[in-house]
C-alpha cells in the first residue's frame, strides 16, 4: 500500500493554516481586553495622583480656559442651527395634530435631555479630544514627557490630571451654553411663521421640563467630560512610532471617546427611567 506524501503533507500545513487562522481571530479580542485593561490602570493612576500634592491649580484653570474660549463659536452655531432646524422640522407635524402650542415645550425637552448634551459632548470630543491627544503625543515622541519625569516633575499630575478635571468640569458648562443658545434658535423658528413674544416662549418652554429631566441630563454630562479627557490622555500619552503615532492618536481619541459618549448616555437613560419609575 503506497502512501501519498504529498496528500499528508498537504493536509498538514491545511491543519496549521486553520490553526492559525482561528488563533487570530482571537487577536482582535486580546488587543480589546488589553486597551480596556490599560485605560482602567490609567484611571486608577488618575484618582490616585489626583490627591497627590502638588496641586496644579494655574494648569487646571490654564487648560479649563483654553478648553471653554475654544469651543464656544462652534458650540454656540451648532446649537443655534440645531434648535432652529429641529423647530422647523417639528412644526408641521405638531400643526397637522393641533399641537403647535406644544412646540417650545416639546423642543425644549428634547434638547435638555439628549439633543443637547450628546450633540455638544460629541463635538467636544472632536474639537478637544483630538486636541489633546496630538498635544500629549507629540511630547510623548518628542520625549518632552520622559524629560519632565527626569527633571521630577510628574507628568501624570501636571499634563494628565488637569486636562481631565478640566473637560469633566467644562463640558457641563458648555452644555448649559448650547441649551440656551438652542433656545434662542427655537424662539426664532417659531417666530418665522408666527409672533410670540420672549416671555411668553420661555414660560411654555420651562414649563414642560420637570427635575428629573434636567437632573439626569446634567449628572450625565460630567461622564462625559471625563471619558472625553481621560480617554483623550490615554491615548496621547502612550503614543508611539513618531509622528505616524500622533495621528493615530488623535483620530483613535475622538473615535472612542465618541463611542464612549454613545455608551454612557444609553446607560443614563436606562438608569433614569428605572429610577424615575421608583420614584412614581
Amino acid at each position: 500500500m503506497k502512501l501519498n506524501i504529498k496528500k499528508i503533507f498537504s493536509k498538514k500545513a491545511a491543519n496549521e493554516n486553520q490553526d492559525e487562522f482561528d488563533f487570530s481571530r482571537f487577536k482582535n479580542i486580546e488587543r480589546f481586553l488589553n486597551e480596556i485593561g490599560g485605560l482602567s490602570r490609567f484611571a486608577g493612576n488618575f484618582f490616585c495622583e489626583l490627591f497627590r500634592p502638588p496641586y496644579e491649580h494655574k494648569e487646571f484653570l490654564k487648560q479649563s480656559y483654553n478648553i471653554g474660549l475654544s469651543t464656544l463659536p462652534l458650540i454656540g452655531i451648532t446649537a443655534f442651527i440645531m434648535g432652529l432646524v429641529l423647530t422647523l422640522q417639528s412644526r408641521p407635524v405638531m400643526v397637522e395634530f393641533g399641537a403647535e402650542s406644544w412646540l417650545p415645550g416639546m423642543v425644549s425637552v428634547s434638547i435638555v435631555r439628549e439633543i443637547g448634551p450628546v450633540i455638544t459632548a460629541l463635538i467636544c470630543a472632536g474639537k478637544i479630544g483630538s486636541g489633546i491627544g496630538a498635544e500629549l503625543g507629540s511630547m510623548r515622541v518628542t520625549e518632552q514627557i520622559d524629560a519632565m519625569d527626569v527633571s521630577g516633575t510628574n507628568p501624570m499630575n501636571y499634563l494628565v490630571v488637569t486636562r481631565v478635571l478640566a473637560t469633566t468640569f467644562m463640558i457641563p458648562i458648555l452644555v448649559f451654553y448650547s441649551d440656551a443658545i438652542s433656545f434662542f434658535g427655537t424662539y426664532v423658528a417659531v417666530n418665522l411663521h408666527g409672533f410670540i413674544s420672549f416671555p411668553l416662549f420661555i414660560n411654555q418652554a420651562f414649563d414642560s421640563l420637570h427635575y428629573y429631566d434636567l437632573f439626569p441630563a446634567t449628572i450625565k454630562t460630567y461622564f462625559f467630560g471625563f471619558a472625553i479627557g481621560i480617554i483623550s490622555c490615554y491615548k496621547g500619552y502612550y503614543s508611539e512610532n513618531g509622528t505616524e503615532g500622533v495621528g493615530k492618536a488623535a483620530n483613535s481619541a475622538v473615535v472612542i471617546s465618541s463611542l464612549a459618549i454613545f455608551i454612557i448616555d444609553l446607560i443614563a437613560v436606562q438608569l433614569s427611567e428605572i429610577i424615575h419609575i421608583f420614584s412614581m
